[in-house]
């Protein structure tokens, strides 16, 4: 697997794994707020952020350059080098629930210390997505706060997680 930047193309690709109304809101919060997603609705949506240089999508392709993953690091603060966030953080359907959440994950970590100044990263999940959270976990992330977040489904309990390096 490879972790390159994001490209436009791939923003189709991304939108169509979001099959059900809840997985966009477990993907993205209410950053989007209708489904389902149009072809470049993920591009639109990052294109005023990338060239800040404070906002860096990612995404994962296979050997034969398929995309298989995909997530955004972003610093949650204009004067703060020292902390990234993951956010966005997807795998294709047909491949989940065998290694390539850690796998992306893992790739992304290793693109904060190869690249950036941060010693720590965080990243929030919300609770009715287990799996998402025990991956998480699975690459060394922490519990350490909770927040809600308004969705057409009821308040959402999500919980922050982070990690140093």
């Amino acid at each position: 697997m490879l972790l390159r930047a994001y490209e436009r193309e791939d923003s189709p690709v991304i939108a169509k794994w979001l099959r059900t109304e809840t997985e966009l809101y477990q993907w993205s919060a209410d950053r989007y707020g209708f489904f389902p997603l149009k072809d470049y609705s993920i591009d639109e949506n990052y294109a005023p952020a990338i060239p800040t240089g404070r906002f860096i999508p990612l995404t994962m392709t296979d050997d034969d350059g398929k995309v298989t993953g995909h997530l955004i690091i972003r610093y949650p603060k204009e004067d703060d080098d020292s902390s990234v966030r993951f956010g966005f953080v997807i795998v294709d359907p047909e491949l989940r629930g065998k290694g390539f959440g850690r796998e992306l994950l893992s790739l992304a970590i290793e693109y904060v210390r190869n690249n950036l100044t941060a010693k720590r990263i965080d990243l929030g999940v919300f609770v009715n997505n287990p799996k998402a959270q025990k991956c998480y976990e699975a690459v060394g992330f922490k519990e350490f706060g909770e927040h809600f977040i308004d969705t057409p489904f009821g308040n959402w309990r999500c919980v922050d997680l982070e990690m140093y390096l």
